[in-house]
């Protein structure tokens, strides 16, 4: 498909540890990439779309992953 592809999360980068490294074991966004990753989004109504006109797109799921996260902690 043609969306925005992240990077490995095992592949050192920059640093000297990996993102995977980084973030604790216990953090929360492990449980919401879980969850995401585990559900079929097309049965909740998402449309995945793409197009060859512009640059790439977020994958749904990855939004998706924000906004559940962006819920969980909201600023202001």
């Amino acid at each position: 498909m043609h969306f925005i592809q992240g990077k490995d999360r095992t592949q050192i980068v920059l640093y000297s540890e990996t993102l995977d490294q980084i973030v604790e074991s216990d953090n929360e966004v492990r449980a919401i990439d879980a969850f995401v990753e585990s559900i079929h989004i097309a049965d909740y109504g998402f449309k995945i779309k793409t197009s060859i006109e512009g640059a790439p797109a977020y994958h749904p799921k990855d939004l998706l992953k924000l906004f559940v996260y962006g819920y969980m902690n909201p600023v202001g």
